[in-house]
């Protein structure tokens, strides 16, 4: 089992900011993806960033130029900057690591934070 512990999130106005992180520990394979995930009331569950253990970035389009994810690897641990909220961020937002043991055809092992509130009032 890899625990992972969120903090962050809670309540903003539009346009403020807000900062997640995640700390993961545990068996943790060196090549893995760190990443945050939201759920909105009534919607599925969307990827919103991600990074690699190699920095590679990932951000959804409705994100990118608003929010940064960040990792310090030697932590096991991502960080999200979300700057210019808008109501349409409110979510749960999970936490996510993924790898893939035995290569890209082989099985994914993921594992998932237990969510942490962002709401964001217009």
């Amino acid at each position: 089992q890899v625990p992972l512990v969120e903090s962050g999130g809670g309540l903003v106005q539009a346009g403020g900011s807000l900062s997640l992180s995640c700390a993961a520990s545990g068996s943790i394979f060196s090549s893995n993806t760190m990443g945050w995930y939201r759920q909105a009331p009534g919607k599925q569950r969307e990827l919103v960033a991600s990074v690699t253990s190699g920095d590679i970035t990932n951000y959804a389009d409705s994100v990118r130029g608003r929010f940064t994810i960040s990792r310090a690897n030697a932590k096991n641990t991502v960080y999200l900057q979300m700057y210019s909220l808008n109501p349409e961020d409110t979510g749960v937002y999970y936490c996510n690591i993924n790898w893939y043991p035995l290569g890209a055809r082989g099985p994914k092992v993921e594992y998932w934070g237990q969510g942490t509130q962002v709401t964001v009032s217009s």
